[in-house]
């Protein structure tokens, strides 16, 4: 195609009003310097900030704008996947519209994929977060790490480059729960990392608060890991074991004539203990049957209300 760009950029959009019209003037510099054709596409993820109506103004300044406005907030990860289907270029940049982002590091991550690079990720350093986010996304990776079986990097968001290749394999995976880090490093081929700028955006606070980063957390695990399941079967296997020893030294100790009346206390402890765990197991293994019963619905992932190509 003659029109095709070399570079895609996809840009989720949410609470970006206030950044949009910088963010968009710095990356037209920064390819205007790379000499390469590039569309930047801006989803709007149901924002209610008129996120949209400052993107249809960017358009008509900025003709490699495009836009995408979802029918709803479905989530960034979703709208991730939205701007990924419509990318045409043979090179994607995945970003964030908040500017800790840097454009100016798109160089930088280009140079590194033609070493021979199909993804190259960008390491945040000197991270502006508080420091409880710091550790709890910490928490987060390394509980993810252990679940899903593979290495995860706390410094490694969605900023980065990727092959259409790449690209191509991730649109294929068409499931409910969509984890873009992840579904990256699930398709493999030749990955690496280098290091880039984290900037601090005061004017602008961070969309996923406690809840929405315990229910991502909840959903990641469910999609992508079977652990839980097996770490459920292995504490019952335990409990079981357990209870049968306990029992056989109770009966040993009754046929000494140690045990008079049963232990009231010892009684109530095991039901509500083992009540607890049943509970539990119930609960984890009614997660993944809802979870799969939202995936056989075949529902679209997303929904789009309006376009600008």
């Amino acid at each position: 195609m003659e029109n095709r760009p070399h570079i895609s950029i996809v840009i989720p959009v949410y609470f970006g009003k206030v950044t949009l019209k910088e963010l968009t003037q710095r990356v037209n510099q920064v390819m205007d310097q790379m000499g390469k054709s590039f569309e930047l596409i801006l989803v709007d993820d149901g924002s209610p900030d008129q996120s949209w109506s400052k993107i249809e103004q960017l358009s008509q300044v900025f003709s490699q704008v495009k836009g995408i406005k979802l029918s709803r907030n479905f989530g960034q990860h979703y709208a991730i996947t939205a701007g990924l289907d419509q990318a045409k270029g043979e090179w994607i940049v995945v970003m964030d519209c908040d500017l800790q982002d840097s454009p100016e590091d798109i160089p930088w991550l280009y140079q590194k994929a033609q070493e021979g690079f199909d993804v190259v990720l960008g390491r945040r350093i000197n991270r502006q977060d508080s420091f409880f986010r710091k550790l709890g996304s910490k928490f987060f990776y390394r509980t993810l790490s252990y679940l899903t079986g593979s290495q995860q990097d706390e410094t490694v968001a969605n900023f980065g480059m990727y092959h259409r290749r790449v690209i191509q394999e991730v649109i294929n995976m068409r499931e409910s729960i969509r984890y873009f880090p992840t579904m990256i490093k699930w398709v493999g081929f030749r990955q690496t990392a280098i290091p880039v700028a984290h900037q601090g955006n005061s004017e602008r606070k961070s969309s996923y608060h406690p809840k929405k980063l315990f229910n991502l957390a909840l959903d990641i695990m469910l999609a992508y890991s079977d652990k839980p399941i097996r770490m459920t079967v292995k504490l019952g296997v335990m409990i079981a074991l357990t209870g049968f020893l306990f029992a056989l030294y109770t009966l040993i100790r009754y046929w000494q004539g140690e045990i008079i009346v049963a232990g009231y206390a010892s009684l109530i402890i095991s039901i509500w203990v083992l009540a607890g765990i049943v509970l539990v197991t119930l609960g984890m293994v009614g997660l993944y049957v809802g979870k799969t019963f939202e995936g056989v619905k075949g529902r679209p992932i997303y929904i789009i209300e309006k376009e600008i190509k």
